[in-house]
Order: structure tokens, then sequence, then C-alpha cells
């Protein structure tokens, strides 16, 4: 699982793919709540705000 920003998408699901040779499904944090969980605030590559979860 990666939290990152649009930046870094690619290289989340380039990662992804890499470990667990199969497509990961992309969520928009935006449009997306999770009752039992907080994202990150920052993405995991850089400073900027996280956008997306990769899963």
């Amino acid at each position: 699982m990666y939290v990152v920003c649009k930046e870094h998408v690619e290289l989340a699901i380039d990662d992804f793919v890499d470990e667990y040779e199969e497509a990961p499904d992309i969520v928009d944090l935006k449009e997306t709540k999770f009752s039992d969980w907080d994202p990150p605030v920052k993405c995991a590559e850089c400073e900027k705000h996280s956008e997306y979860l990769i899963v």
C-alpha cells in the first residue's frame, strides 16, 4: 500500500507491480472516506499532500 501525491503515482504503481506482480487499485483520497483509518497527510515520497492510495 502506498499513499502518494499526484506526482508520485507512477512510481508507486511501478513499485506495487514489482512487489506484487499484479496491477493495483488506485483510490482518490479526495473522493473516498474511511471509517476506521485516516490516511497519512503527506506523500510517502515527498512533503506534498497525499492524494492517492495505491493498493
